[in-house]
C-alpha cells in the first residue's frame, strides 16, 4: 500500500510494480493534487527542466533549461502515472492506519501487517509506504494570535497574487525560497515589504556559467547519504535555499531584494504590545549564510580542479556579502497601518494525524532510518527532506530513495528483515 500520488509514491509504485509486487497507491484527490490547488499563481520548480525526471520518464519538452510552473508539474507527474500505469485510487482519503493483531498467520513480527481505513472502506496491507508529502501543514509561530485583529494573516497555501492581498505595506516572515520569492513579488507590485529572516541558505542562480543546481548534481554534493551527513536533524530542517526559476536565470538574494526595495530584519521573536520584536542577529545570520555559500563554492571549484570537462571555460566567481543594513530595525508597530498583511512563509511539515501508530517523536516527526520507520515493521516513508540523499525532496531525488526503499521492502516481504 502506497499513501499518496506524488512523484515519491508514484516512483515507488514504479519499483513495486517492476518488483512483480501487488499493490495500490492511494489519494484523496488527484495524481499530483497538491500542485493543483496548494500553490500561488507564480509558482515554478526551482529545479531546471533538465533535471526533472522520474523513473523512465525524463522531462522531454522544449524548453530544457527553464523551469516548470506548478500546473506543468502535474501534468508531468500525471503524465508518469499513465506512463507507468500505477494502480492509482483517487479520491480516497486515508482516515486511519493501524498495526493489524497478529492471527497466527504473522510473521514473528508481532502485527500482520496494517489495517488502512479510508472513506471508501478498509483495507488490509503487508507493508505501508507513506508518502502523502513532507509540506502538509503550515508551521506559523504560537504568538500569531497576539497580532492585532486589523493584520491580515497569509500562509503560502492562502496567497495566490498581489491582487488578492489588502492595499498597504506587507511583513513577509522566513527567508526560505517561498519567503524571498514573495517578497519580491509583493514588492514588484509596488507594495512596501519587510522581510523578517533568521538562518537561511543563499545560492547564486548560476555560477561559472551553469545553473548552480548543476553543480550540485555534477559534484556529488546532493547524493551525499544520510549516514554521511554529520548532523542530520540539522539539516533536515534546513529551510529550501534562496532560488527562483526565472527566465533570465536571476539570483534572488538579500542583496537582490534589498535592491528592490525590500528591507530586511531579524527573526521575528515575539509580539509586545502590539509590536512586533526582531531579533538583533540579522548581520549575525547574514555572515553565516555568506559564509556556507563560500564553502561550497569552494567544493565546486575542488571538483572542476580534478574532474570537470575541457568544456568548462568560466573562471571561479565569488559575490559580495550581503549588504545588512547598518542598524536593522528591532521592532514594528503592528498598530500603526504601516503594515496591512503578514505572510507567513515560516515552512511546513506532514500531516500525521491518522497515523495510529506509535511511530512519531516529541515533535511529532516520523521516526525513521533512510525511510524505514523505526519499530514498525513493514512501515516506509519517502519525500522526507533529506530522507536517504540530500537530493531527496526534489522531484529527481525520488528515485533513487524509491528505489532503495522498495530494495529493502522487498527483503522484509522475503524474511530478510
Amino acid at each position: 500500500m502506497v499513501i499518496g500520488a506524488g512523484h515519491a509514491g508514484l516512483a515507488v509504485s514504479r519499483f513495486l510494480g517492476g518488483a512483480g509486487i501487488d499493490h495500490l497507491v492511494l489519494e484523496r484527490g488527484e495524481v499530483g493534487n497538491s500542485w493543483r490547488r496548494e500553490r500561488w499563481d507564480s509558482l515554478r520548480l526551482l529545479t531546471p527542466n533538465w533535471l526533472t525526471r522520474l523513473p523512465d520518464h525524463p522531462y522531454q519538452g522544449p524548453d530544457p533549461d527553464g523551469y516548470l510552473s506548478a500546473h506543468e508539474v502535474a501534468d508531468f507527474i500525471g503524465g508518469f502515472a499513465a506512463a507507468s500505469r500505477a494502480p492509482v485510487r483517487t479520491g480516497t482519503e486515508v482516515t486511519s492506519v493501524r498495526a493489524a493483531a497478529a492471527d497466527g498467520q504473522g510473521h514473528g513480527h508481532g502485527h500482520d501487517g496494517y489495517l488502512v481505513r479510508t472513506d471508501q472502506g478498509e483495507i488490509r496491507a503487508r507493508c505501508v509506504v507513506i508518502a502523502s508529502g513532507a509540506c502538509n501543514v503550515p508551521v506559523v509561530p504560537g504568538f500569531k494570535d497576539a497580532l492585532p485583529d486589523s493584520i491580515r494573516e497569509l500562509t503560502p497555501f492562502d496567497y495566490t497574487g498581489p491582487a488578492a492581498l489588502p492595499e498597504g505595506g506587507v511583513l513577509v516572515v522566513g527567508g526560505s525560497a517561498t519567503g524571498v520569492q514573495l517578497a519580491a513579488e509583493l514588492r514588484r507590485s509596488g507594495r512596501p515589504v519587510v522581510l523578517s529572516t533568521g538562518e537561511h541558505v543563499r545560492l547564486p542562480r548560476t555560477y561559472r556559467g551553469r545553473d548552480v543546481l548543476w553543480w550540485m548534481q555534477a559534484s556529488g554534493v546532493w547524493d551525499q547519504r544520510h549516514d554521511e551527513v554529520d548532523d542530520l536533524e540539522r539539516a533536515r530542517a534546513l529551510p529550501s535555499p534562496q532560488l527562483v526559476g526565472t527566465p533570465e536565470r536571476s539570483t534572488l538574494d538579500l542583496n537582490a531584494l534589498i535592491e528592490l526595495g525590500v528591507e530586511p530584519v531579524g527573526r521575528w521573536a515575539a509580539v509586545r504590545d502590539g509590536r512586533a520584536l526582531f531579533s538583533g542577529g540579522l548581520r549575525n545570520v547574514c555572515s553565516l549564510a555568506d559564509l556556507k555559500m563560500e564553502r561550497l563554492l569552494d567544493t565546486f571549484d575542488e571538483w572542476a580542479r580534478k574532474y570537470a570537462d575541457d568544456d568548462l571555460t568560466d573562471e571561479p566567481q565569488r559575490f559580495a556579502p550581503t549588504r545588512v543594513p547598518a542598524s536593522a530595525r528591532l521592532q514594528l508597530d503592528l498598530r500603526g497601518g504601516e503594515i496591512q498583511t503578514v505572510v507567513w512563509a515560516t515552512g511546513f511539515r506532514p500531516d500525521y494525524r491518522w497515523l495510529d501508530v506509535p511511530v512519531l517523536d516529541a515533535k511529532g516527526r516520523l521516526r525513521h532510518v533512510g525511510g524505514v520507520v523505526t519499530d514498525s515493521p513493514g512501515l516506509y516513508a519517502v519525500g522526507l527532506p533529506v530522507l536517504r540523499r540530500r537530493k531527496s525532496t526534489f522531484i529527481h531525488g525520488a528515485e533513487d530513495d524509491a528505489r532503495e526503499v522498495v530494495e529493502h521492502l522487498t527483503g522484509y516481504l522475503a524474511g530478510r528483515h
